[in-house]
């Protein structure tokens, strides 16, 4: 079937105006940037999508809300983006509010866009990685800097604003990968860790990733829970305030919140955190495996909750606050601990 035209896909977006780009392109079967750039010269922009220019741009926005999200989740954050550290790999922000660790290479298409709704323009940065997909968004706010953003017009643009967009096909998500015969060495090298960011070197070099690695190691590295200790965490952490860190994310970008989570409203799949300058959107009929995690550092286990698709891919993690002063790792130890254990099947 041929693909839409650029004059198909806008049409089909004046005749859907309450279904969000990522649902219509799935829709009519184009990627999200595909649908994005059908409007170039109309309601979007296309600009460089080099993490430095953007960060460069989104710096001098103000507040604004930063968007992170897979198809099982989404996290939303207001604040201001600043502390940028490029690198060739991986690249951060560093803020209260804004913590993102970034992955350049794939951060392949990128759009200014501005659409009329019903309570004004809706001002964002939007990039996308080679297949179309969204990677991470940038959202003005009321309260951002709209002659910035004026000014950022003439500075980003790139001289091809076509109506047209090639990606490539994504690429199929990696299914767990394990070792048993190499069982004891991942065993021992777990116990001598000394900090969380050695844990993927590890699995690298023996050849697994993170749930192949989960599903052999056994006690007391992980204990498997039931799907639903995820909204159990989710309920008990509003109820009693603990301060943690959510790490969602795609290949392109993973961002973080940093503190409590106050307000839960569920509804239909989804459980949602509604805070003001924290929101989260998560499909709980996506979750299929949820871990128990206790890695070893030289500050004390960094005991983390952790939940996978049915694909084998990681949702989001949760870890305790380390910080000075601001130490919530007992009691979040104490809340995982507590959690219910997955159903133990027995052999036919």
């Amino acid at each position: 079937m041929a693909a839409p035209t650029p004059e198909e896909i806008r049409t089909a977006q004046a005749d859907n105006p309450k279904l969000r780009d990522r649902d219509l392109a799935a829709k009519i079967g184009i990627a999200e940037a595909q649908l994005v750039a059908a409007s170039c010269g109309i309601t979007a922009t296309r600009i460089a999508p080099h993490p430095d220019r953007i960060m460069a741009a989104a710096q001098s926005l103000g507040e604004v809300m930063a968007l992170t999200r897979t198809d099982s989740c989404v996290h939303e954050k207001v604040g201001t983006y600043a502390n940028y550290t490029s690198g060739a790999h991986a690249s951060m922000v560093l803020t209260e509010d804004i913590d993102l660790r970034i992955f350049p290479s794939h951060w392949r298409h990128a759009y200014m866009v501005e659409k009329e709704t019903d309570t004004g323009p809706r001002r964002s940065l939007q990039v996308f990685d080679a297949a179309g997909d969204a990677v991470h968004k940038i959202f003005l706010r009321d309260t951002s800097d709209l002659a910035a953003w004026e000014a950022l017009r003439s500075d980003l643009p790139l001289d091809d604003q076509s109506q047209t967009l090639t990606v490539q096909d994504r690429k199929p998500p990696e299914a767990p990968k394990a070792e048993l015969s190499k069982l004891d060495i991942l065993q021992k090298e777990w116990a001598r860790m000394t900090d969380t960011h050695q844990f993927m070197r590890l699995t690298s070099k023996l050849k697994m990733n993170r749930l192949g690695a989960y599903r052999i190691v056994g006690a007391p590295f992980v204990r498997q829970l039931a799907t639903g200790a995820v909204n159990q965490a989710l309920e008990t952490l509003a109820r009693d305030g603990t301060e943690v860190m959510i790490f969602v994310g795609n290949r392109g970008c993973i961002q973080i919140h940093t503190g409590p989570i106050i307000t839960l409203k569920p509804m239909g799949p989804w459980q949602n955190v509604m805070d003001p300058r924290f929101n989260m959107h998560l499909r709980l009929d996506h979750v299929a495996e949820v871990w128990a995690v206790d890695k070893p550092t030289q500050r004390g286990p960094a005991v983390s909750l952790e939940a996978f698709d049915a694909d084998g891919t990681i949702i989001f993690q949760i870890f305790g606050v380390g910080k000075e002063g601001r130490d919530s790792r007992p009691a979040w130890r104490a809340l995982v601990a507590g959690l219910p254990g997955a159903p133990v099947t027995e052999p036919a």
